[in-house]
């Protein structure tokens, strides 16, 4: 919308209407001429609005924003419209002139002097909704995402169940290594005592190496399918 001076944007007043909650609206006046450019903003119910700034100055190529705050509201207006009208007035400013210079008087009709107005009207639209929240695992990522980094940066990717299941596998190899480890040195600790103490050490120390033997055998089979589902996923 224009006043030929000043070009409003945006030609309406949209108030995203709430019961009993206060709420803003803004326009921007952009002045595309070579003056200074008084502005006054009026409306046909001052005690609704509180208007900031009412009145001011647009330098020459310049803008200014005005912000309109709505009382808060006890009832809804029938149909949810609005009958109230804001005017824009504008008019040419000797130049320097300050936004605490800008009084009635500039707008006052004499001969000579061009006042522009331009009217808006007021609309109340419904209010946006709330953003959703997604909601995390305690580790404040989705239980679908894995971080990934890439030049300092992080990214968050889908999980392949392929790879989860290489994640678990791998962690469930290396608990088996330690305790194959663990063995290894109980059954050193077996022999160690067996030989000082005969038949008991020596009975003891078999049965820890047929443990070894089962859990070794049981490791082999462990690896074999990491393997198989490493190559899987390269050939994937």
């Amino acid at each position: 919308m224009h006043t030929e001076l000043l070009r409003i944007q945006p030609g309406e007043l949209k108030f995203p209407f709430e019961l009993k909650k206060q709420v803003s609206a803004s326009i921007q006046l952009v002045n595309s001429s070579e003056y200074y450019v008084a502005f006054k903003v009026k409306t046909t119910s001052p005690k609704k609005y509180c208007v900031r700034p009412n009145t001011g100055i647009v330098l020459p190529y310049g803008s200014a924003d005005v912000t309109v705050t709505m009382q808060a509201q006890r009832e809804a207006p029938p149909d949810m419209q609005c009958k109230d009208k804001f005017l824009v007035q504008s008019v040419i400013a000797p130049p320097g002139t300050l936004a605490k210079d800008v009084t009635q008087d500039l707008f006052n009709k004499e001969p000579g002097r061009d006042i522009h107005e331009a009217k808006l009207k007021v609309l109340y639209v419904p209010p946006q909704p709330p953003s959703p929240i997604t909601e995390s695992n305690e580790e404040g990522l989705s239980p679908k995402t894995f971080p990934v980094v890439d030049n300092g940066r992080h990214h968050f990717l889908p999980q392949d169940p392929a790879r989860s299941a290489l994640t678990a596998l791998t962690e469930e190899r290396n608990s088996a290594i330690q305790h194959s480890l663990r063995l290894q040195e109980e059954l050193a600790n077996t022999k160690i005592v067996g030989a000082k103490s005969g038949g008991v050490g020596s009975a003891e120390a078999m049965k820890a190496q047929k443990l070894q033997t089962g859990f070794s055998f049981l490791f082999v089979i462990l690896v074999g399918f990491l393997g198989m589902l490493v190559g899987y996923l390269i050939g994937g």
